[in-house]
């Protein structure tokens, strides 16, 4: 069956890499597991075998049906956008949270990592292939160019690691791209940091908006009085040449928690 290009499908082919990816959830006995964009079911195949239940979420209507009649009453099909998925329903169903696993389509990727955080008191840990370049933004460390809003968005919700990297040839059609398999433990980590999750985002946002600003000019460039600012930094103990890219989640937290008390934020 050909990959419609516009639904951003590239089907892995790579029977190693398959086990790989399926094997980096861990033990799955009795688990129950998400799949996102199962394609023509390679990944699934494995999983079905692993998992105490699998739940394929595919939006196209012609491989939903394909997975239905290959795998009949083996795994439970869902034809559907997964960002209308309801994770919490499912996790209440399965009376436990769920394990994630899926080659995210390019174009959506954002996204479905936004629609994965939103559900994260329903999930234990994704397992997740994605454009090389983006799950380097996404598991960067502070300091590094790739660190940036989506790096802190993300790893806000828990802890991220670079699992191994797959060249085009290991897909058909083959991408222009490399892809790269991280693993995504949810653990968020804003009432131990004591910080409310939605100022802290919105605080994320305005300190990357020009990444090559300092972390003061961003603020002010917000409406931030720079008075305010600058002592909200200072009260971090944050340097005021500091640029977001070098603070580590506890000095964005500590930041969002002054700037909300002189209700700048």
């Amino acid at each position: 069956m050909p990959a419609k290009s516009k639904l951003g499908q590239n089907f892995l082919n790579d029977q190693d890499a398959i086990e790989r990816i399926a094997s980096s959830l861990g033990d799955l006995t009795g688990r129950t597991v998400v799949e996102i964009g199962p394609g023509l079911g390679a990944i699934t195949e494995s999983l079905a075998a692993r998992a105490g239940r699998l739940i394929a979420v595919e939006y196209d209507h012609q491989l939903a049906l394909r997975l239905r009649v290959r795998f009949g009453d083996r795994i439970e099909v869902v034809e559907q956008d997964v960002l209308k998925f309801d994770f919490a329903a499912a996790a209440a169903e399965a009376g436990q949270q769920l394990s994630v696993i899926g080659n995210l389509p390019y174009y959506i990727t954002s996204p479905i990592l936004l629609k994965l955080a939103e559900s994260q008191a329903a999930l234990d840990v994704a397992v997740l292939m994605v454009q090389r370049e983006v799950a380097e933004r996404v598991c960067a460390a502070p300091g590094s160019h790739d660190y940036g809003v989506l790096s802190v968005s993300v790893q806000m919700y828990g802890p991220t690691q670079q699992l191994f990297t797959l060249p085009p040839s290991a897909f058909t059609p083959p991408p222009e791209v490399h892809s790269t398999v991280f693993r995504w433990r949810f653990a968020p980590r804003f009432a131990e940091l004591g910080v409310e999750e939605a100022p802290f985002l919105r605080l994320t946002r305005l300190a990357f908006a020009q990444k090559r600003k300092t972390l003061s000019n961003n603020l002010r460039a917000a409406g931030i009085e720079p008075s305010v600012a600058a002592e909200a930094i200072a009260k971090a103990g944050l340097d005021p040449l500091a640029r977001a890219e070098t603070l580590p989640l506890a000095a964005f937290a500590a930041l969002c928690k002054i700037l909300q008390q002189a209700q700048a934020l």
